[in-house]
């Protein structure tokens, strides 16, 4: 299938052999699939595989087609973590409506003694950046205290928003864990393409559970940060995407998402 491209670079603009954009050292790229707001609307079903992906980064999170779960890619290898909260490997055939991917190439390595919720780690890295206006790849690995995610069931369609399908997320929480947090720092000017600040998710060690991170306690981990100073989308090709209205502001949306309020759902 032919996938077309719509090319956003920053800070640098050039030629890129790769995707037939601007040319950039191929681990100092952000690559997204869709937007933020589309998902949030509720376009489900995108036309870009995993193979496709994986093309363009070994490291990321997203989402499948119907909204099946919560994908975690690590090391070349993506998972799907479903509402049973077990991760499952991911074949490159499947697709999805939204991810963002990087090759993780870290520029800052060091060892975090404490962190005693998820607002601490965030102010804690920012701490840690030189700016507020480029893209971060984070990944933390250790032994966890706690540990608390979720995922959600695929959808039927007419597909919901996405704000009422947390509402019936599963909630799944570790303790005394080893595994790995994934994820990206977003500048805020991207509000509506992508997640401003921290998204992140969370794999056990064994790859067998996690999911969109929620909470966390954590000490004496190793954190690995990724600057990077370039962003390319594709844009889904037609459909729901064409015809959907995504220039609403969705800052409350993305806010209830992210934390995982205004939950209904039973506790896994």
């Amino acid at each position: 299938m032919k996938i077309y491209i719509r090319c956003i670079t920053l800070v640098i603009l050039a030629v890129s052999t790769l995707m037939g954009c601007a040319h950039v050292q191929k681990n100092d790229v952000v690559f997204q699939s869709s937007t933020i707001n589309a998902l949030l609307k509720g376009i489900y079903d995108g036309d870009v595989t995993f193979g496709e992906m994986k093309r363009n980064g070994d490291f990321g999170l997203g989402t499948f087609n119907a909204l099946d779960g919560e994908m975690i890619g690590l090391a070349g290898t993506f998972y799907q973590i479903k509402a049973d909260g077990v991760a499952y490997p991911v074949e490159d055939s499947v697709k999805t409506p939204f991810a963002v991917v990087s090759f993780f190439a870290p520029d800052d390595t060091l060892e975090l003694d404490t962190a005693d919720s998820y607002t601490q780690l965030k102010r804690h890295i920012d701490g840690l950046l030189p700016s507020q206006n480029i893209f971060y790849a984070i990944r933390i690995e250790g032994n966890f205290k706690y540990i608390k995610t979720r995922s959600v069931p695929g959808q039927q369609k007419p597909y919901p928003p996405l704000v009422d399908v947390v509402k019936e997320q599963s909630i799944f929480e570790f303790h005394d864990i080893d595994g790995t947090i994934v994820g990206f720092r977003s500048p805020d000017y991207v509000h509506g393409i992508n997640v401003p600040g921290y998204h992140l998710h969370f794999i056990t060690k064994d790859r067998n559970a996690g999911g969109h991170l929620l909470e966390c306690r954590m000490q004496e981990v190793t954190l690995q940060i990724d600057h990077i100073n370039n962003f390319f989308m594709a844009l889904p090709h037609g459909g729901e995407f064409y015809s959907t209205d995504l220039a609403q502001d969705k800052k409350k949306d993305v806010e209830i998402v992210e934390k995982g309020t205004l939950r209904t759902g039973v506790e896994k």
